[in-house]
């Protein structure tokens, strides 16, 4: 009496031994691609990988958009503190101690009295205007 049980699993292990070994030559020889079932899922494979694509180029496009985020945040950040170095030089050179430095080879002086406003009646701006 022999254990069919037995003969059977050992059955079934050497046909799945088979089966992966034919499945892995036909992976090797492109045989498989000749299988109806395959010929069928070709469409949906084609999409899946075109899908794939799509995702690969769309993480290219965003790192190259990051990586130009961050040079314009760079580019923003000279490009102010450059702004804040030229305005604080114009305050300091616009200063009337700096003005008068500037201008004391030209034989210009310095206004001591404070300025006048001049005001004009009606009748003078007609006067003025007609001439």
């Amino acid at each position: 009496m022999s254990n069919k049980y037995k003969d059977i699993k050992e059955e079934t292990k050497e046909s799945v031994g088979e089966k992966k070994a034919s499945g892995f030559k036909s992976v090797l020889s492109g045989s498989f691609l000749s299988k109806e079932k395959v010929t069928e899922s070709l469409p949906f494979i084609f999409f899946i990988t075109f899908l794939g694509i799509c995702y690969i180029a769309n993480g290219y496009q965003t790192e190259k958009v990051i990586r130009q985020l961050y040079n314009t945040n760079n580019e923003l950040k000279e490009l102010r503190s450059e702004y804040i170095t030229t305005k604080s030089d114009l305050m300091y050179i616009s200063k009337q101690s700096q003005v008068a430095k500037a201008t004391s080879g030209l034989e210009l002086k310095e206004l001591t009295s404070p300025p006048k406003k001049i005001v004009l009646t009606k009748s003078e701006k007609e006067e003025i205007l007609d001439d």
